[in-house]
């Protein structure tokens, strides 16, 4: 699953990037509502990309450390990051950061855990990361609780981007939490509508495999997002 991530981001790093370049502000007003900084935390934006979620916190925290697997998206990162320097990227696996226990008091995690083969791991190592007390935000898209209809989402996404392992319904991603002892301080829900080409283009899906995909593409897609903030014990 590592090696598939670093192949689809490495091949469209620049699309990545352009998109997140497109959303800066509107993440960065949606970020800060939720959280609501304080303008002292040490941040972990964990499986960064191009720095999305670093980016949107850095002018309300004191420091931002982001980590991701792909060096294409963290070039991009450290391109834009000019702005910021109080943002470092580096590179690691978000499920075993080699960072110490309680290291910080926010972190963070933005349409990452999907392309996690084992998000559990994921989330207890954001979990191990914050310090009693801290936070942390999970941003993902949600499965539906149908199994089937999970099941065929997920094929779809899979058949779009091999980086994708699964989209967890809210109760398996609240399970999740529980199981890590993080209190859920507040969730929202959103529907994205995504329009086929274009999203088929960010993931560099072409030829063959692009009518294979459209064949398995859902009507008039939307996905569902969830945030999440919470506290850690």
């Amino acid at each position: 699953m590592q090696d598939a991530t670093r192949e689809r981001f490495g091949k469209t790093a620049d699309r990545i990037a352009a998109l997140q370049d497109a959303r800066a502000a509107e993440l960065e007003a949606k970020v800060v509502r939720f959280v609501a900084p304080g303008g002292e935390e040490l941040a972990l934006d964990s499986g960064s990309g191009a720095g999305a979620l670093a980016f949107a916190l850095a002018p309300h925290v004191r420091e931002v450390v982001a980590v991701d697997l792909v060096p294409e998206l963290l070039e991009e990162g450290r391109k834009r990051g000019e702005r910021f320097p109080n943002v470092s990227f580096a590179e690691g696996d978000a499920t075993k950061l080699p960072l110490e226990d309680g290291s910080f008091d926010l972190t963070g995690s933005l349409r990452t855990l999907h392309h996690i083969a084992r998000p559990e791991l994921a989330v207890a190592e954001l979990a191990r990361l914050t310090r009693p007390g801290g936070r942390v935000l999970v941003v993902d898209q949600i499965a539906p609780v149908d199994p089937v209809a999970a099941a065929e989402l997920n094929a779809f996404e899979r058949a779009r981007d091999p980086s994708h392992a699964r989209a967890l319904a809210d109760i398996d991603l609240r399970h999740l939490f529980e199981a890590n002892e993080l209190v859920l301080l507040q969730a929202e829900y959103e529907q994205e509508p995504r329009e086929l080409g274009p999203y088929l283009d960010l993931a560099g899906c072409e030829g063959e495999a692009r009518e294979r995909v459209e064949a398995l593409a859902p009507p008039n897609y939307t996905a569902e997002l969830g945030s999440y903030l919470l506290e850690k014990r």
